[in-house]
């Protein structure tokens, strides 16, 4: 007899389980280069190829209920004819299907469920280069970079979504037994159960520039505690969670369960279709990861539901003095090219005092570090081959009219200027545009600036730049913080401000921030427990177990009250 899905992954879950519960890495798939051979059943590039390029100018069928048309909005950056038709569904039978798949993914239990969304992850494994395709043309990231967003390493952060939710689910006792003291001094024992409902129908609003690597936690996590999911992706980038539907609801349909657990739901931009679903009371979870105004207005209106919304905010670097100047320099030009801007450590905000900071090399002005960080940029960027691994094309026009804006704010210390791209003419590449302003221009760095943009912002001294970050950080979110100091006393102020803010902080750190952060959980809202008990309830059955003359006695208590 087949073992079913659960027995098929039960050591790989485990071993994940175990992981999370010591706080290391769990990675068990596999990691490789996008150049690197195929394994454990991972298609070949060229497959892959293959199997991308006969999704293009076709409809993308899902068989999904209440089918109104088709919907193709994907442009690839890098000029490929996307033109792939998506199920246009009506948003209401929609959420009609999930709900009546509700009982059905309930009753199929814990183990089963786990054991079906492992299966789902094997399955996306195995089109890690799909997906990193996909990724590359709706985003414009990097192939390495859509590789690594995409493939194994996303794979391994929905894995520890996964044995989280797990872990959590597990710990809800299945029985109760207890003593209970009457009136009369009679203990009467209790007996009961405790039953794990899931919160019901769950909404995924996709990420334009990280649609898995932002999607997966909050998508398996539902999954596993029982709760159908409809996965709306942004218009600009449909087809990487299009695919994970689609596999998923192939999983689903093969082990007899209703496919309509998962869904997509895909509009034109212009019907606010994410707006109408977060609000509809049928939608009790919603994930999203974006920016800071949307994420404020799904807690404002999404009332109903339980939102869980990382605002990607003003990533903050603090400068303060460091004893490796180049380092700092290199760091932060890397990590201001990275992704045409849109990595999710991308420091947008870089606060320095405007009277200059110590260095192993001298004093330096802000003029000179600013003049000294363009150079590092242009050095970086002065190999066409580094430029493909590194910068990415620009994904639309509002970064093309972010960058055209920004610049008319300040003194530019470094222009944005096109790139070329080996192979590729046409490709709209660009350098990061760099921006000195004074700290009274709080209105402009406070906004959330889309693409390669940065401001240089001179302070008073260290101290204004902490009230600084601790202001405008705790008001608008953000990601990733980081700090460069030779001073304990400001590197421990630096890690109070970024806790009271709820943000991650990196010290010292000179290859720049980090650009794959690996947990699943730790930078999520609601980290740890809540990010997975926020989805179900527990409830509880308790009937008496005694004999019938105590049962009588405490019946007879009840009456004399």
């Amino acid at each position: 007899m087949r073992p079913g899905p659960y027995e098929r992954h039960r050591e790989l879950l485990h071993h994940a389980v175990q992981a999370v519960a010591a706080g290391e890495r769990c990675a068990p798939f596999t990691e490789t280069t996008w150049r690197g051979a195929a394994d454990a059943g991972m298609r070949s590039t060229r497959t892959a190829a293959k199997v991308f390029g006969s999704l293009l100018g076709r409809a993308f069928d899902l068989d999904q209920p209440g089918e109104l048309g088709r919907v193709a909005t994907e442009t690839s950056p890098y000029g490929t004819a996307m033109a792939i038709g998506y199920p246009r569904c009506d948003p209401a039978v929609l959420l009609a299907a999930a709900g009546r798949a509700t009982a059905g993914w309930r009753v199929a239990g814990l183990h089963h469920r786990t054991g079906l969304v492992l299966e789902v992850l094997r399955r996306l494994n195995t089109r890690s280069h799909e997906l990193a395709l996909a990724v590359h043309h709706t985003t414009g990231q990097p192939l390495p970079v859509a590789f690594r967003a995409a493939g194994p390493r996303a794979q391994d952060r929905a894995l520890e979504a996964v044995a989280q939710a797990f872990a959590e689910s597990e710990r809800v006792p299945a029985g109760l037994r207890r003593e209970e003291t009457r009136r009369r001094g009679q203990p009467l024992p209790v007996c009961g159960t405790s039953t794990l409902v899931p919160r019901g129908v769950s909404l995924l609003i996709g990420c334009p520039d990280y649609p898995l690597w932002n999607g997966y936690p909050g998508l398996f996590t539902s999954l596993v505690t029982g709760n159908p999911v409809v996965v709306a992706p942004h218009p600009r980038s449909v087809l990487p969670l299009a695919i994970t539907v689609r596999i998923a609801r192939e999983v689903l349909a093969e082990a007899g369960q209703d496919p309509d657990v998962v869904t997509l739901a895909v509009a034109e931009p212009g019907e606010r279709l994410h707006q109408r679903l977060a609000t509809d009371p049928a939608v009790r979870i919603v994930d999203f990861t974006g920016s800071g105004r949307f994420a404020d207005w799904l807690r404002q209106h999404a009332c109903q539901a339980a939102v869980f919304a990382t605002r990607t905010g003003l990533n903050t670097v603090i400068v303060d003095s460091t004893d490796d100047y180049r380092g700092l320099l290199g760091g932060l030009a890397l990590a201001l090219c990275r992704c045409s801007g849109t990595a999710r450590t991308t420091p947008q905000n870089i606060l320095v005092p405007a009277s200059g900071f110590d260095t192993d090399e001298g004093a330096k002005s802000l003029r000179e570090f600013g003049a000294d960080l363009a150079e590092a940029v242009d050095r970086l960027l002065a190999h066409p081959a580094r430029v493909a691994r590194l910068v990415g094309a620009l994904p639309g026009d509002e970064v093309r009219a972010a960058l055209e804006e920004a610049g008319r704010y300040g003194s530019v210390v470094h222009a944005s200027q096109p790139l070329s791209l080996p192979g590729r003419p046409v490709v709209d590449v660009r350098s990061p545009l760099v921006v000195r302003l004074g700290a009274r221009h709080e209105r402009v760095y406070t906004r959330e600036w889309p693409g390669p943009v940065a401001f240089l912002v001179g302070t008073e001294s260290t101290a204004h730049s902490l009230d600084l970050f601790r202001r405008t950080v705790g008001r608008h979110g953000a990601l990733f913080a980081a700090v460069h100091s030779t001073d304990p006393l400001v590197l421990a102020a630096v890690e109070t401000a970024a806790l009271d803010a709820g943000v991650h902080l990196v010290e010292n750190v000179a290859d720049d921030l980090p650009a794959d952060p690996s947990s699943a959980i730790a930078d999520l809202p609601g980290a740890g427990a809540h990010f997975v008990t926020g989805r179900f309830r527990v409830l509880r059955s308790r009937h008496a177990s005694a004999s019938a003359p105590a049962a009588r006695e405490s019946a007879d208590a009840l009456l004399d009250v």
